[in-house]
């Protein structure tokens, strides 16, 4: 065997081990980047996990952070004499600020500052406003000659419940209909007996 073959088998070796150690050096640059990536997403989404409490999306405008507040109320809906609970699925928890929970339809459940009752009727698809409560197939009951949509907080009637915040104990009406006063009371005894489920 000649000098002459003898370093082109050297050149051989050398070029295959500098192929692959830059190959190998290749391969460790993509791991690296791709674990740069993946601790880049990791951190943001930690970043936003602890300040969620303060930006959360989808949350109400103006509310505080979740947890700032944790308020209990009832509430009583009569439509036509009626009563409508929210104790179906399609009502409970739609959002983690203001809900119902626990298969209970009379309680809500108030887990932030800022929230007002508009949001929770938002969140479960109940539209309405101070003339028309609008159901979420668009069965709506609006103020007309014959009947009138009525709101009373804590016993005292109040033109709407939209903006209203609720506080701890807070006890809410809604009627729809032609009631007399007597109806009117015996609603309001109702949900004066009505149990807060915490």
């Amino acid at each position: 065997m000649g000098r002459k073959e003898r370093r082109e088998r050297e050149e051989k070796r050398e070029n295959y081990a500098t192929k692959h150690s830059n190959e190998k050096r290749k391969q460790t640059l993509i791991a690296v980047g791709v674990l740069v990536g993946i601790a880049l997403i990791v951190g943001y989404a930690g970043w936003i996990f602890v300040n969620m409490t303060e930006t959360a999306p989808g949350g109400p405008e103006n509310a505080g952070a979740l947890g700032s507040e944790h308020s209990h109320a009832a509430i009583l809906v009569k439509i036509f004499g009626d009563t409508f609970e929210f104790s179906s699925p399609a009502f409970q928890i739609k959002s983690s600020w203001i809900h119902f929970e626990g298969n209970d339809g009379t309680t809500i459940h108030k887990h932030a500052t800022g929230v007002n009752l508009g949001y929770l009727f938002d969140t479960i698809g109940i539209g309405l406003d101070d003339q028309c409560y609008v159901f979420p197939d668009g069965k709506s009951f609006c103020t007309n000659d014959d009947y009138t949509l009525k709101f009373f907080i804590n016993r005292e009637q109040v033109p709407d419940i939209t903006n209203y915040e609720i506080m701890e104990g807070d006890r809410i009406l809604v009627v729809f209909g032609s009631e007399t006063p007597e109806e009117i009371e015996a609603y309001l005894l109702q949900l004066d007996n009505q149990e807060l489920i915490e």
